[in-house]
């Protein structure tokens, strides 16, 4: 999830900084600095002197991924008529679980339906 947070703040233009993460996911600071450390020490971030965070090449595959898989099923779950806020926490539960296979049909069924 901290990878997908640092995409999206991102794509929102300007630097993203550790206390940006905390307050778009309402994490301590300790929680965000720990995870910003482990994923650092994975290849997946960087941090540049001034505290500005930056995916790397293997970060934003992970990330880009883990957005789509959260866009796709939000919008799937309301397009079954669930509410908006709902879909979205949801989807967020189940992006993590669900198996690629299966999000591959999901997607291909969203797919057909986008062009119906």
């Amino acid at each position: 999830m901290y990878l997908e947070t640092v995409f999206v703040l991102s794509k929102k233009g300007g630097v993203v900084r550790s206390i940006d993460v905390c307050e778009y996911m309402g994490y301590s600071k300790p929680s965000v600095s720990r995870a910003v450390g482990l994923l650092k020490n994975g290849g997946y971030l960087t941090m540049a002197a001034d505290g500005a965070l930056e995916l790397t090449d293997a970060g934003r595959e992970v990330a880009e991924r883990m957005y789509e898989r959260h866009t796709l099923l939000t919008q799937c779950l309301i397009y079954l008529g669930v509410d908006e806020e709902t879909a979205a926490e949801d989807a967020c539960k189940i992006e993590h679980d669900i198996s690629d296979r299966s999000f591959e049909a999901i997607k291909k069924h969203m797919q057909k339906y986008a062009r119906s």
